[in-house]
């Protein structure tokens, strides 16, 4: 059985071997599934900066499933991160609100498809493999019955490498998706795609 450094380096071999527009979708797929976490918590417990991406990880999602239209309003949500208090070199003494794993992948998603860097996708996917301990501990807190950290931690990167099995499927699709794509085209693969890579479970 594969241990799950091995997967993790697996995930991080096929994403080297994507389009950027692959490792979009994945991206997107991986910070979905965290946000989607996150506005399932207890209202008192979402943090208002995460809760204030979901605008931008929407327009991610019609970025990357070819309407190029949207490149403005990813490109403005970075934007608006940047110049914000939570873009910052001030260690742990600056607001930490962009740190949150959902937050931060669905930053990182962003990047991914404005930059076309293997790396963003890489850190979208690393923060779901980080958020395995913190959501066991929540679990844990509702006295709710939880898997090892190792075994959960490898049915994330299980579920990783089947998301890319997913998106490879549609290469041919969304080879070109940044330069755009036919309208029935981008519908057809928010269904196909973005609906089971949203999936949490």
């Amino acid at each position: 059985m594969d241990t799950w450094q091995d997967l993790a380096a697996a995930v991080e071999e096929r994403l080297a071997a994507m389009s950027s527009s692959e490792r979009g979708v994945f991206a997107a797929g991986a910070a979905e599934r965290l946000m989607r976490r996150h506005e399932a918590l207890p209202e008192e417990e979402r943090a208002s900066f995460t809760m204030s991406l979901r605008p931008l990880l929407n327009s991610v999602w019609e970025a990357v499933l070819g309407d190029s239209t949207a490149f403005t309003a990813v490109k403005r949500g970075v934007a608006e991160y940047m110049l914000s208090d939570y873009c910052h070199n001030d260690g742990q003494d600056g607001p930490d609100d962009a740190d949150e794993h959902a937050a931060a992948a669905t930053l990182y998603a962003a990047h991914a498809y404005l930059f076309e860097c293997k790396d963003f996708a890489v850190w979208a996917g690393r923060r779901a493999v980080d958020a395995v301990d913190e959501h066991l501990e929540y679990l844990a807190e509702l006295e709710e019955d939880i898997p090892d950290l190792d075994e959960a931690t490898v049915a994330e990167l299980q579920r990783q490498l089947r998301d890319l099995d997913l998106v490879a499927k549609y290469s041919k699709d969304l080879r070109f998706a940044s330069l755009g794509l036919p309208i029935d085209t981008s519908i057809r693969l928010r269904v196909e795609l973005r609906t089971p890579l949203s999936n949490r479970d």
